[in-house]
């Protein structure tokens, strides 16, 4: 089996839970470090699905691998290599699908509610749950692209999630682990306390939530990845 690309963005913004979901299953995988220099590959022929993480650029910024990683989503697409994005991963999937990327109305940091929006694509990639806590750690959003379906929403930024046959694009971080969140608290601490957002929480406020969130949103995790990894190109 062609193993499963992940790119990486920012040292701290690693597979985290999905890399456990792969390992239980012995489903062979390769990070690509965009954060060391590592290179876009030219083609996704060489792997059986791609996955890309989040980190604190901006799908706008002018930096020299986003336009290489663009064309790379979209070949995959067209391959029918199944494609998974969280949040900045999720966002550079819109842009390279025809959407775009803009500033949310708000900043979000920390835990808050995403709810299903009534489509098959959500109940067929979620189930029947009508919504769950996810982790947040945005400032801008995504426009769906021609043909997605939107599946995710919260009250602060509609657009949480889409998907495109079997492509899913997540605004949210459903990724997490307890090490990730304690680290990202660590060095997004100057961020949080120059924000002003009402969805933005302080760090003491996320590390108290872990033991109740993170479980569960983990459980949904699983369902989403199931879902993305039986559609791998083998």
């Amino acid at each position: 089996m062609r193993p499963i690309a992940i790119f990486r963005h920012a040292a701290t913004e690693g597979a985290g839970h999905f890399a456990t979901v792969l390992e239980r299953q012995n489903l062979p995988w390769q990070l690509i470090a965009i954060d060391a220099g590592m290179p876009v590959p030219a083609s996704p022929e060489a792997f059986s699905g791609l996955v890309f993480m989040g980190g604190p650029m901006s799908v706008n910024d002018d930096l020299p691998w986003i336009d290489a990683e663009l064309a790379l989503i979209r070949a995959a697409v067209e391959a029918d290599i199944p494609v998974l994005g969280h949040c900045l991963g999720g966002q550079l999937m819109a842009k390279a699908l025809g959407g775009s990327v803009t500033r949310n109305p708000v900043k979000e940091i920390g835990w808050g509610e995403v709810k299903l929006v009534d489509s098959p694509g959500a109940r067929a990639w979620f189930g029947d749950i009508p919504g769950f806590t996810a982790f947040h750690w945005h400032g801008e959003t995504f426009t769906l692209p021609p043909g997605a379906e939107h599946v995710l929403a919260s009250a602060h930024c509609t657009n949480q999630g889409f998907v495109l046959g079997k492509n899913l694009a997540l605004q949210c971080h459903v990724e997490m682990t307890p090490e990730m969140i304690g680290e990202w608290c660590r060095v997004g601490a100057g961020e949080i306390a120059a924000s002003d957002s009402v969805a933005v929480q302080r760090p003491e406020a996320i590390v108290a939530q872990i033991a109740a969130n993170l479980a569960p949103m983990q459980a949904v995790a699983e369902r989403l990845y199931a879902r993305w990894l039986a559609g791998l190109r083998l």
